[in-house]
């Protein structure tokens, strides 16, 4: 649980490398929430100045804070409306979609950086924890729990009489998540399908 304040102990330069993925991370995250709904017609992100890859605009401070003591966070929360949206549905999928999808293609990208070219020790170490966070972000977002995107995109795929049924039992997904994060059971769903990936775009992990 205390594994980020360990490494500040022990190695404050790799700490700083972790810190700054993690950063990357949540703002190439949440960005693309806000692009993919200012594309399909909403302009909600736009004006709150969402669109955008400046990091102020989507770190959270106690989401930042709260992932370095206990291991679990958050970014600012992309907002959208879904009346501007022509098919709210389905769009809220695709918006929900873009932020994982964001941070596998970055982690795509890093890793083909990493295995063709050699930029020395430290940058080559800080890109392998950005593409290995990437994959992390992205999949645990992926688990079908509110509020982590794979809830609105499960709700987005499911005929209309399941999606409905489905998202009654949306106020109880926080505290499933809470269960699985705080039991360590989270590991069990999220590092099978991160081991794959990152063994896929060949991370030296």
């Amino acid at each position: 649980m205390f594994f980020m304040l360990d490494i500040l102990a022990t190695n404050p330069i790799i700490f700083l490398m972790l810190i700054l993925s993690l950063v990357v991370c949540i703002t190439i995250h949440e960005f693309a929430h806000a692009y993919v709904a200012y594309k399909l017609g909403d302009p909600t992100a736009k004006y709150l100045g969402r669109v955008t890859l400046d990091p102020r605009s989507h770190v959270d401070l106690y989401g930042m804070l709260f992932l370095i003591i206990a291991g679990f966070g958050w970014g600012r929360p992309v907002p959208y409306n879904e009346i501007n949206l022509r098919n709210p549905k389905k769009d809220a999928a695709l918006i929900a979609f873009a932020g994982p999808m964001s941070n596998f293609t970055l982690a795509m990208i890093v890793g083909l950086i990493i295995n063709f070219i050699d930029l020395g020790t430290i940058i080559n170490t800080f890109l392998v924890y950005l593409a290995y966070y990437n994959i992390i972000l992205g999949v645990f977002n992926l688990l079908p729990f509110h509020p982590l995107d794979g809830f609105k995109i499960v709700t987005g795929v499911l005929p209309y009489s399941l999606a409905y049924q489905w998202k009654q039992t949306e106020n109880y997904g926080i505290f499933i998540l809470l269960f699985l994060v705080f039991t360590d059971n989270i590991s069990r769903l999220v590092f099978p399908a991160v081991g794959f990936l990152s063994a896929f775009i060949g991370l030296p992990l």
